[in-house]
C-alpha cells in the first residue's frame, strides 16, 4: 500500500524523541503537583506504607528521575520500565487515592502504552541509550 506523505517517512526516527517527551512531560507534571501539595499527599494513608512526609518526597523524587531521564534520553528503557509502573498505577488507583494520583484513568493508560512503546522501540534520536 503506498503512503500519502512518503518523505516524512524518513523522520521515522524522531517520532520515540516525541513519545519520549510526552511522557516526560506528563511525569514532570506529576512531580510538581505532588511538590506543591506536599501536605494533602502526606495525608493520604496508604494500606501497608502508612502515611507521612516521605511519601510526598520519594514520589516527587521517584517522578522527577524518571522524566528527567526520559526527557534526557538517559537510560531511556530503565525510565519507560518505571514509568510503565507509575501510569499501572495511575490507571488503577486513581479512584480510590484522588488526592495522589491526579490524572484519570485514561491518561495512565496512554502513558502506559507511551512507556512500554518505549520500551520497545528505544529512546530515538537525541538519546544517549546505545544497543550493544
Amino acid at each position: 500500500m503506498l503512503t500519502t506523505f512518503p518523505a516524512l517517512l524518513t523522520y521515522s526516527f524522531f517520532a520515540p524523541t516525541i513519545l519520549r517527551f510526552a511522557a516526560a512531560l506528563v511525569l514532570a507534571y506529576l512531580a510538581y503537583y505532588h511538590y506543591t501539595h506536599k501536605e494533602a499527599v502526606a495525608r493520604t494513608r496508604f494500606p501497608i506504607m502508612g502515611e507521612g512526609m516521605w511519601i510526598a518526597w520519594l514520589a516527587i523524587l521517584v517522578e522527577g528521575i524518571v522524566a528527567l531521564g526520559l526527557l534526557l534520553g538517559y537510560h531511556t528503557q530503565i525510565s519507560a520500565i518505571i514509568g510503565a509502573l507509575i501510569a499501572l498505577k495511575i490507571a488503577f488507583w486513581s479512584g480510590t487515592y484522588p488526592t495522589f494520583f491526579v490524572f484519570s484513568r485514561s491518561t495512565g493508560f496512554l502513558l502506559l502504552v507511551i512507556c512500554l512503546s518505549l520500551l520497545i522501540s528505544g529512546g530515538g534520536a537525541l538519546a544517549f541509550d546505545l544497543p550493544l
